[in-house]
């Protein structure tokens, strides 16, 4: 709900758990929120709608 109150797309925000020893998977997940990113388009968030 914070996310939303100050007018970010909560879609924009993720939390893993990866271990130091999960290289790969640490790269996957990070290559799959990118992607998740670049496919949301352009963030759309406004400095001057949340002052």
């Amino acid at each position: 709900m914070i996310l939303e109150d100050t007018g970010i797309d909560p879609e924009r925000f993720a939390i893993e758990w990866v271990s130091g020893a999960e290289g790969p998977r640490f790269a996957q997940k990070v290559t799959e929120f990118t992607n998740k990113i670049k496919a949301l388009g352009p963030n759309t968030f406004n400095l001057e709608e949340v002052a």
